[in-house]
C-alpha cells in the first residue's frame, strides 16, 4: 500500500531494567549453547512491571514527544503476544485511561511478533479513510516471565525481552513519514506454533512454559524443514517487495533496515544472508543487549534510531516483521527531521 500524508510524531521505549546473559549463565537459566548461537550480551528484564504498565509509561512518553492531547486521539492499537497482568481484561482500555481518558475505539491486536506493523497498518487506513482523523496511539508490551514462558528456552533462537514501545501517527505532520506498508499471511504455517496437541480448557494445561521447540518439531515431521524455510521465505520476501515497489525503491537504498530482534544465528539464516542485509544497517549492535520485544521490536528499532541520532534527516528507514500464524510485515518511512525531543 502507497501511503500518502501519514506520518510519525511521537514514539518512546519502556525498559524497565538489563539482565547480562552471563549472569544468567553462570546461574544456570541459561544454557551456554544458547548464549553462544544466539550471541546476545543481555536482555531488557521487568523485575515488577507489568507489560500494561510498561505500555502506558511509553505510551504517555510518546504523546508528550508528539504534542498529542487526549482531544488529538481518534484510534488507540495495542499490539502484544502475551499476558498482560490481569485476566478477561481489556489492556488497551486500560492505556486509554491511563493516558488521558480520551473517547475514541481503543482495541487489542494479537498477531504475535507481527502485531505493531498489523495495527500501523490499521492505523494507517483508519487515519486514511477520514480527513477529519487526526492522531492514533499505537502500543506494544510484553513481560515475558515465569510460570508461563522461560525467556532463553521457550523459544531457544530468540531471547525474550520485557518491554513496551509506543508510536504516534498522525496526518498532522510529524518527524518521519510514512511512505508504503504491506501484510502478508500464509497459515499453512499456523500449526508450527500449535503442535499435535488437542485444544485445551485453560492456559498452560499441556506444559508449562511454552515450548515452542516441540510445536515446531512435530509440524517438521509432517512438512519437512525445506517446506517451512521456503514457505517462511516466500512470505517475508513478499511483503518486502510490496512495501519497496510502493516506495519505489530497492533494499540496497534503505539506509536502515530494522529487523525483528532475534539471535545472531536465527538473523543470520532468516534476513542477513538471503536478503543480502550488512549488519551495520540495522540496530543489531543495540538489539542483542534488549531481546526480543514481541510486537515491539520494529517500533523500538525506530526510536533508537532516531534518540540516538544516528538516523538522520533524508535517511530511508525499511521496517520488517514477521509473526507466528504466519503473518510478515514491511514498512518504508522517511526521516524528515530531528525532532526537537531527540
Amino acid at each position: 500500500m502507497r501511503v500518502e500524508d501519514i506520518f510519525i510524531r511521537g514514539t518512546a521505549i519502556r525498559l524497565p531494567a538489563t539482565l547480562l546473559v552471563a549472569d544468567a549463565v553462570a546461574a544456570g537459566a541459561c544454557p551456554a549453547k544458547i548464549a553462544t548461537a544466539t550471541d546476545m550480551l543481555s536482555v531488557a528484564h521487568s523485575p515488577e512491571e507489568s507489560a500494561a504498565e510498561m505500555a502506558v509509561t511509553a505510551a504517555r512518553t510518546a504523546l508528550a514527544r508528539a504534542g498529542t492531547t487526549p482531544e488529538d486521539i481518534d484510534l488507540i492499537l495495542h499490539a502484544d503476544t502475551y499476558h498482560q497482568g490481569q485476566d478477561l481484561w481489556p489492556v488497551a482500555s486500560y492505556v486509554q485511561r491511563e493516558t488521558g481518558r480520551s473517547t475514541c475505539p481503543a482495541l487489542e491486536v494479537r498477531q504475535m511478533s507481527n502485531g505493531g506493523l498489523g495495527a500501523l497498518d490499521l492505523a494507517t487506513a483508519y487515519l486514511s479513510a477520514d480527513h477529519n482523523r487526526c492522531d492514533a496511539l499505537l502500543t506494544t508490551a510484553d513481560r515475558f516471565c515465569p510460570p508461563g514462558i522461560d525467556r532463553w528456552r521457550t523459544d531457544p533462537g530468540t531471547p525474550y525481552a520485557d518491554g513496551a514501545t509506543a508510536l504516534v501517527l498522525s496526518r498532522r505532520g510529524g518527524y518521519a513519514r510514512l511512505r508504503s506498508l504491506a501484510l502478508h499471511a500464509d497459515a499453512e504455517l499456523e500449526p508450527m506454533h500449535r503442535g499435535e496437541e488437542p485444544f485445551s480448557p485453560a492456559p498452560f494445561s499441556h506444559r508449562i512454559p511454552v515450548d515452542f521447540e516441540e510445536a515446531k518439531r512435530a509440524f517438521l515431521r509432517d512438512v519437512g524443514m525445506s517446506f517451512a524455510i521456503s514457505k517462511a521465505h516466500a512470505g517475508q520476501q513478499t511483503a518486502l517487495k510490496q512495501a519497496l515497489s510502493d516506495a519505489e525503491m530497492e533494499l540496497a537504498d534503505a539506509d536502515w533496515v530494522l529487523l525483528p530482534h532475534f539471535g545472531r544465528r536465527r538473523l543470520q539464516a532468516i534476513y542477513f544472508e538471503p536478503f543480502g542485509i550488512e549488519p551495520e544497517r540495522t540496530t543489531w549492535d543495540w538489539s542483542r543487549t534488549v531481546g526480543h520485544l514481541g510486537a515491539g521490536d520494529q517500533f523500538a528499532g525506530l526510536d533508537r534510531l532516531v534518540v540516538s541520532g544516528r538516523a538522520r534527516p533524508g535517511d530511508r528507514v525499511v521496517m520488517v516483521s514477521v509473526g507466528a500464524g504466519y503473518s510478515w510485515g514491511a514498512a518504508v518511512v522517511d526521516i524528515l527531521d530531528r525532532p526537537h525531543w531527540a
